[in-house]
């Protein structure tokens, strides 16, 4: 056998036993398959040290997953939000406390009131203490805290009842310290802000507080509310009127910067890091910005989206997760982009921060990659037979 029969035997040999040694932009298909750990349903080895779960993306992984890769403020709060917060007094405010009758001489009133307007009687202004309660002569600790005004005032004037000349009462709040609400964070100026009966939403106690001091793309919203904290991105709260609720009494708006961000790599038409820019991103969405997949080059039946997932959601779409540790799991999700229907399925798919997105490189470029360089050996091989030959001669 001459010696280009043997490095073309020996070269087939090695392309045909795997192709490792022809070079590429990440791991081959077969590799990802062969090393998962949990394959859907089956089980096996791989040798990288970390173990991964492969789920092929399908209706059924679609019914699992959230719709949004960000939380709802509407779901997370219910109806605490979607009202103004009821008016009520609270612990701190200064409340002034008028007692009117209906004529002179009165409980409160002197016989000689007749010479000013109005048969009523003022009291000194007085702030709700920590008990919660006001006192009112002849009427004693009236419980005010958490009360509405008018109920409170009934309840003065049910009291004053059997002494003054039919009493009626009016409270005027001076300064309302239970009213308030917080907006810290990425704000121009960060300040407490009371609220008004007419009640203010997210983005008005925003804008009291000057507004975002962090563009709007890269903003989060969260909102702490009675030990429930709930994080949003900002233009959510304007492209979902719904998630734009009233702030109550004692919430903490807190606005931070977040660089929402996914990497894609291997045959896509851009590889880096991407921002995402809108609220939610769909895989369909990620790889149009990524510039989709190079045609003549790319796999299209492995696309591959790594991410660490909940070890709950990746059990109720049917993955076995005995094999993993601890709550989160190391997983890749795979496309078919070969099978129309999975063009519906990936713009249904949500992305995630730091999601990292891989295209493999298609089989017939392996092969032609593994030709040129066949190609080359045979060349530098004939060159050496002719070189010999012509020694010979």
């Amino acid at each position: 056998m001459s010696s280009l029969s043997v490095v073309l035997a020996l070269a087939t040999v090695a392309f045909l036993s795997g192709c490792t040694g022809i070079p590429r932009s990440g791991p081959d298909p077969r590799a990802v398959e062969a090393n998962a750990t949990v394959k859907a349903f089956a089980t096996t080895g791989n040798k990288a040290g970390i173990d991964y779960a492969l789920v092929d993306i399908n209706r059924n992984v679609l019914a699992h997953l959230p719709k949004s890769a960000m939380p709802s403020l509407s779901a997370g709060f219910g109806v605490g939000g979607a009202a103004p917060p009821p008016l009520t007094l609270g612990i701190g405010d200064v409340v002034q406390v008028s007692v009117f009758e209906a004529q002179s001489g009165g409980l409160f009133i002197p016989a000689d009131a007749g010479a000013r307007p109005g048969n009523y009687i003022t009291l000194p202004n007085q702030t709700i203490g920590r008990d919660g309660m006001l006192s009112v002569p002849y009427a004693n600790k009236v419980r005010a805290a958490g009360h509405p005004v008018d109920a409170v005032e009934l309840d003065i004037a049910e009291r004053l009842a059997n002494r003054a000349i039919e009493p009626q009462v009016v409270i005027s709040t001076v300064a309302s310290r239970s009213m308030g609400a917080s907006v810290l964070g990425d704000v121009k100026q960060a300040k407490k802000i009371e609220l008004s009966p007419a009640g203010e939403r997210i983005v008005d106690v925003i804008s009291e507080a000057g507004g975002l001091s962090v563009p709007a793309g890269e903003a989060t919203v969260s909102l702490q509310r009675r030990g429930r904290n709930v994080t949003v991105a900002y233009r959510t709260l304007s492209d979902r009127p719904q998630e734009n609720i009233y702030v109550y009494p004692g919430d903490t708006i807190f606005v931070g910067r977040n660089r929402r961000t996914f990497l894609a790599f291997g045959l896509t038409g851009e590889s880096g890091r991407f921002d995402f820019e809108d609220s939610d991103l769909s895989l369909g969405e990620a790889l149009a910005k990524a510039g989709g997949l190079i045609d003549d080059k790319a796999e299209p039946r492995s696309v591959l989206l790594y991410r660490v997932a909940d070890r709950d959601l990746l059990r109720d779409i049917g993955v076995d997760v005995s094999r993993f540790k601890g709550r989160e799991v190391p997983v890749i999700f795979r496309a078919n982009l070969r099978d129309p229907a999975a063009f519906f399925a990936v713009q249904q798919f949500p992305m995630q921060d730091k999601d990292v997105l891989y295209v493999s490189t298609a089989d017939a470029v392996e092969l032609v990659k593994f030709l040129t360089i066949l190609n080359s050996v045979t060349a530098s091989t004939r060159d050496i037979a002719s070189s010999h030959d012509a020694w010979r001669d």
